[in-house]
């Protein structure tokens, strides 16, 4: 069996607001510019704080998600991603023991810490508190014994005496403090109506904030006995993931199923030649996780990127269209503007192309995004709305499509405060059964249209269908 032994440490907190992606962003970066080759991971299904996480290591952002991909996956996942680094730093999400909902611990950090053998470091916010400190590090160090809460950063310190204070009053607590940063508005970075706002809108201003995190983790920060500590995490067993092996498996699993002689499962080498696949990026598409791109080229495309806000055309010999989440409503009048790229993206549609939308990628092959034009695939309108729709979805697919046969099952995650008017077309895309039964999304001709981001690690026969696809149309 094969072991990672990748120093890794999980960085945590109390609640949302404390400071964890200043702190994992910051470590990140301060022991990059050691030298050291640093693996990045986001607990969650976090789009933006990897962007972050990859300006700060130079490598890619990696999700880890246990309900979207299961429990299994986390591990295999992480040793992907971390293989031949020097370090890992797993930035955690929301609180410590915070998951889905009505699921216990399912996909919380707790949970992903306890999956990763590695030690947690917390992140608490200071800035009104001195001697309760103590008890709250208590709590969260004694409340599941599997977790080991290993050490303690105090973040938004308002001085000298208050660091003392807070530090006597943890002596007590078995935890050690391993950092406290003062407060320090420099460090900031945006927000809007879904979060943080992606370095792809702000490389330059996100370069200087990163740099002022790792200044700050820096000065604040023992960063060797942070290293330490995640030196001590020991071995991980099991078998990194692969993309091309999981691409194998599900050709292997869909021949051995009941009624697999049905079915698709073409193995990729047999796919009978490299096809050019497009992937929409740039400013306005920004949600993706790495392993889809991993996937389809280890299904046999040639993964090409392009910027719908720019490029006036597909890139050449595009025989199929990923288009996954971003933030289409803030470009809306500049996506619109761009009516030869808006055609070509309808042709290529209307002729039975396969087209994989997610969430931003569904406002944009509407017919209009807040009255601005859009590519016209769907017919359906999309506008901005007051209610932001959050949370984990159990999914079954309705009807065959480009993506994934009737009643395959796949969790997502929505993330919007957009909505399309009508919800579902005449062949929905998925059957939602929480947190309340309904259908959403559209599949026509080789279109998949939907809200829903789904994590392909967990199905990849949705890669290798519609690589299959994209051979046949």
């Amino acid at each position: 069996m094969v072991r990672s032994s990748v120093p890794r440490l999980v960085v945590a907190a109390p609640s949302s607001g404390s400071g964890k992606t200043t702190v994992a962003t910051g470590l990140m970066a301060a022991f990059a510019a050691r030298g050291l080759a640093v693996s990045p991971h986001k607990v969650g299904p976090d789009y933006i704080d990897p962007g972050y996480h990859a300006l700060a290591t130079g490598r890619v952002g990696r999700n880890l998600d246990s309900y979207l991909c299961g429990t299994e996956l986390v591990g295999p996942l992480f040793a992907h991603g971390a293989r031949g680094c020097d370090l890992a730093v797993v930035e955690g999400v929301m609180g410590l023991y915070d998951g889905a909902a009505g699921e216990g611990e399912l996909a919380s950090t707790a949970q992903v810490a306890k999956l990763l053998r590695a030690p947690v470091v917390l992140v608490v916010d200071a800035s009104s508190q001195s001697r309760s400190v103590a008890a709250l590090v208590h709590g969260f160090a004694s409340w599941d014994p599997e977790v080991r809460v290993a050490g303690v950063i105090l973040n938004k310190v308002g001085s000298d005496r208050h660091e003392a204070m807070l530090r006597e009053a943890l002596d007590a607590s078995g935890v050690p403090v391993l950092g406290a940063l003062r407060r320090a508005p420099q460090v900031g970075t945006p927000s809007r109506h879904l979060g943080l706002v992606p370095v792809a809108e702000r490389r330059t201003e996100a370069v200087e904030a990163v740099a002022a995190m790792a200044a700050q983790v820096r000065a604040g920060c023992d960063l060797d006995a942070l290293f330490a500590l995640a030196r001590g995490a020991g071995d991980l067993p099991g078998v990194a993931w692969d993309a091309a092996e999981a691409v194998r498996s599900s050709a292997a699993a869909d021949r051995t199923a009941p009624g697999g002689a049905a079915r698709s499962s073409t193995a990729p080498e047999a796919l009978g030649g490299v096809k050019r696949v497009a992937v929409a990026g740039g400013p306005a598409f920004t949600f993706s996780y790495a392993e889809h791109a991993e996937l389809l080229t280890a299904a046999g495309a040639e993964v090409v990127v392009f910027d719908p806000l720019r490029d006036e055309r597909l890139p050449e010999g595009t025989v199929g269209l990923v288009i996954g989440g971003g933030f289409p409503e803030v470009y809306a009048p500049e996506l619109s503007a761009n009516e030869p790229l808006r055609k070509a993206v309808a042709e290529l549609a209307f002729a039975g192309a396969p087209v994989a939308a997610e969430c931003a990628g569904l406002l944009y092959l509407a017919r209009e995004l807040d009255g601005q034009p859009m590519c016209g695939v769907i017919d359906a309108t999309a506008r901005m709305h007051e209610r932001l729709t959050l949370g984990y979805r159990d999914a079954v697919a309705v009807a065959d499509s480009v993506l994934a046969a009737a009643g395959t099952r796949m969790r997502g995650h929505e993330f919007h405060r957009t909505v399309v008017e009508p919800g579902a077309g005449p062949d929905p895309a998925w059957g939602v059964r929480a947190p309340e039964r309904r259908v959403e999304g559209f599949v026509q001709r080789g279109v998949h249209a939907s809200y829903l981001h789904t994590h392909w690690a967990s199905e990849p026969g949705v890669a290798r269908r519609f690589v299959e696809r994209c051979l046949t149309s």
